[in-house]
């Protein structure tokens, strides 16, 4: 169990998402996390369902913890860590969820002898299946980077990922849950075409994307191989693979991806 105090300036879906999975997973008491939203709603409604502390403000938070979380919305962030700047102690590490804002800008306002992390969570996060890069600054310790690693992993997967990597994170990670959404409703869309009723069809193409995805965690095999599996000679699977090829199915997902990374670049903040 870690014996830090954790603090949420923030209490939006992602810091419920990391809350949850650390108070289900027992990788904290309750009592040694605190939280602070503007909404005092938000502050009373975590603090009854997990039994961690509703923060009577930011800077009151900032003062007790360990570990603080910055997550509120990204274009925000830096004013509020600037205003708490002064009350954190000395040896805390700040952790950054919010999209955009570099080590380099949230360290302008907390001071460049601040231990900063960056980190980029995804939606899965709320079923506890999320992926999240983890980036931290040369003054965070490496025992600092395992602990904030784990708190991830009490929600899914978390791998350490130099800051230079991170467009690549929000392409393929970050914003990847839309491009999959997209892929079951249409697969689904195409099983009620042939007859299955719609909520029956979501579920049978979901499943199968779930199914999928966890062969190529578990299998170490390359996604090729796996494809190549499912493809008997003369077979259904191969034609339908023939139909993605001639319209182009590879390609619309690497430029997808690509305009998604090129867009991350365009709104980071340096």
């Amino acid at each position: 169990m870690l014996q830090k105090k954790i603090g949420f300036v923030g209490g939006g879906n992602m810091a419920q998402a990391i809350i949850g999975g650390l108070v289900n997973s027992g990788q904290i008491a309750p009592e040694n996390i605190w939280v602070f939203d503007r909404k005092p709603e938000t502050n009373q409604a975590l603090a009854q369902q997990y039994g961690i502390h509703a923060a009577a403000s930011a800077e009151n938070l900032a003062q007790e913890v360990d570990i603080l979380f910055g997550a509120t919305k990204p274009a925000v962030l830096p004013g509020v860590l600037k205003s708490l700047a002064n009350a954190l102690k000395k040896e805390a590490v700040v952790v950054s969820i919010a999209a955009g804002v570099s080590l380099e800008s949230l360290a302008t306002v907390l001071g460049h002898d601040r231990k900063i992390i960056r980190a980029m969570p995804n939606t899965p996060a709320l079923v506890n299946q999320g992926m999240t890069s983890v980036t931290p600054n040369a003054l965070v310790s490496e025992q600092e980077v395992a602990d904030v690693v784990a708190i991830f992993r009490s929600f899914g997967k978390a791998e350490v990922v130099s800051e230079y990597l991170i467009h690549p994170v929000v392409g393929v990670s970050g914003s990847a849950p839309a491009y999959v959404f997209m892929f079951i409703e249409a697969m689904a869309d195409a099983a009620v075409l042939g007859g299955m009723p719609r909520a029956q069809a979501y579920q049978f193409a979901a499943q199968a994307v779930k199914g999928s995805a966890e062969m190529v965690l578990e299998s170490g095999k390359h996604p090729g191989e796996l494809k190549d599996m499912v493809c008997s000679p003369a077979g259904t699977t191969i034609e339908a693979v023939k139909v993605l090829e001639e319209q182009g199915f590879r390609a619309a997902v690497i430029n997808a991806v690509e305009a998604c990374m090129a867009k991350s670049k365009s709104m980071s903040q340096k």
